[in-house]
């Protein structure tokens, strides 16, 4: 396939961004961001205009395809979970998408649970009964909007927004998604690799909503939006789409992303494992039809912590600030942020926990808050190590590759180092989610390296090692669990 070019849409919660790189160094050599507006109508409600996701995707892919025939392919990589209803017939939206952290569905959930539904669901779909999840948002959705006739005659189209996208950017040829992100949908069967019949039943979903799930790389229809006639050769959740990213293609490889919330992904090779410690089992990539899997445990609130302190508290103007800010706090205060604000993900996947700060004097101030807002992702991070260590064992000092906004701070990203108690390596290219969207388009179309080999074209910017005590360490997370322990209760 003629270009030398690869463009990477990376659509995620708070910001739509596109990258052109280089084939086949991908070597990023343009791009450009767009904020997305959120929305917040009532407690635990986030939603985005599907409308607006369009029209930034549109204007940053246009902003970096400044010549159509250079482009071999286009790969997108999508925030997961969130969901989105609409008309076939018109493309028009149903309402707004309901985003991942929205909790509104949690009487569903709750309902479910009760009834005693959830270790089928497991066994299944490989996830827990979870607002966090599309199934209980799309049910809502059809109750809310009044659209259960229209979805049973199949009027309507449900998606994740890599099937928006799509649909948009084929302009409605072509309804389809990717093994990993109908992973997360609550919908299918992880085993089989097929959506599944009785999961439908139990959420009450028709069939006739849903996508065709198709492998990872691979043909997805073109588009015609940004000039000539230009395939989409590869799609992927943002997490799956950062394991590939960061070269985590071999079993027991570890990966962190740190956006709006924080996501470890561990590679456990051509089989599912199921968790004992409420992790989740996902498929990582599908290719020629063979799925490999891994346990994967979130963070619901990783650089929303940051924005809090910006936006909410207005402590500093950049978020970038934070790392010099924290690194001022006074050392002799214990100030511990635990910031469950739309809930606790896992290992805990308590809905009903909120935030809560301990250890607060008269002397605490901005550098003790951002101090404490930090060393939270960190902590949360070392919870789900632990529990991913214990559902498939691994050397304790196994290295964790990061990437993703927080990424970029040396004192986050030492202070993760030494909670761990093992090596941290910071890739050259911190924005891996539109690194991996833009391998799996461009070894589609012939342009890049296979995805088995990609680790030659993987660059290490710095690996932190750990410099903190083992008695300091233990004393630390001792302190942060008893916190996490009183704000659940």
């Amino acid at each position: 396939m003629s270009g030398d070019l690869v463009l990477a849409l990376d659509q995620g919660t708070t910001s739509t961004r596109a990258i052109a790189f280089r084939a086949p160094s991908l070597v990023p050599v343009a791009q450009a961001r767009r904020d997305l507006i959120q929305h917040y109508p009532a407690d635990g409600w986030v939603e985005h205009d599907p409308r607006d996701i369009v029209r930034d995707s549109l204007a940053v892919l246009r902003a970096v395809a400044t010549d159509h025939r250079r482009i071999a392919a286009i790969g997108i990589a999508n925030q997961r979970e969130t969901t989105l209803l609409w008309e076939r017939a018109t493309g028009r939206p149903l309402g707004r998408a309901i985003v991942w952290q929205d909790r509104r569905s949690e009487p569903l959930c709750a309902a479910l649970r009760a009834a005693g539904h959830e270790p089928f669901v497991t066994a299944r779909s490989g996830l827990l009964i979870d607002p966090y999840f599309c199934a209980s948002k799309l049910a809502w959705m059809l109750d809310h909007f009044a659209a259960r006739d229209a979805a049973a005659r199949g009027a309507l189209a449900f998606g994740t927004v890599d099937s928006w996208l799509l649909w948009q950017l084929t302009e409605g040829r072509v309804h389809a998604t990717d093994a990993t992100n109908a992973s997360r949908t609550l919908l299918y069967d992880i085993h089989r690799g097929a959506w599944d019949r009785d999961l439908l039943d139990l959420f009450d979903i028709p069939a006739a909503l849903l996508p065709e799930v198709r492998d990872s790389a691979g043909g997805f229809g073109s588009t015609t939006l940004l000039g000539g006639d230009i395939p989409i050769l590869g799609i992927a959740g943002d997490q799956q789409a950062a394991m590939v990213g960061q070269a985590c293609a071999a079993p027991g490889m570890v990966k962190a992303t740190y956006g709006t919330g924080g996501f470890l992904l561990l590679h456990t090779g051509d089989r599912p494992v199921a968790s004992r410690h409420r992790l989740l089992s996902t498929v990582a990539l599908q290719f020629a039809g063979r799925r490999s899997y891994a346990l994967e445990g979130a963070i619901f609130v990783a650089g929303a912590a940051v924005q809090w302190l910006r936006d909410g508290l207005h402590l500093f103007t950049d978020a970038a600030d934070s790392g010099a800010l924290a690194a001022q706090a006074d050392p002799t205060q214990s100030v511990t942020l635990v910031p469950a604000f739309t809930g606790l993900g896992a290992p805990h996947w308590d809905a009903a926990a909120r935030g809560a700060l301990f250890g607060l004097t008269r002397a605490t101030g901005p550098a003790e808050l951002a101090r404490a807002a930090l060393e939270s992702v960190a902590l949360q991070t070392a919870d789900l190590v632990a529990a991913m260590h214990a559902d498939w064992p691994a050397p304790a000092d196994t290295v964790l590759r990061v990437d993703g906004g927080l990424a970029a701070s040396d004192w986050s990203m030492q202070f993760l180092a030494d909670i761990l108690g093992a090596p941290v390596d910071r890739p050259a290219i911190t924005e891996t989610t539109a690194l991996g969207a833009a391998a799996l388009a461009g070894a589609a179309a012939g342009v890049c390296p296979q995805a088995g080999s990609f680790g030659a074209v993987w660059a290490l910017d710095r690996r932190f090692t750990p410099a903190m005590a083992e008695a300091e360490r233990t004393r630390r997370l001792a302190i942060w669990r008893d916190a996490v322990r009183r704000t659940r209760g």
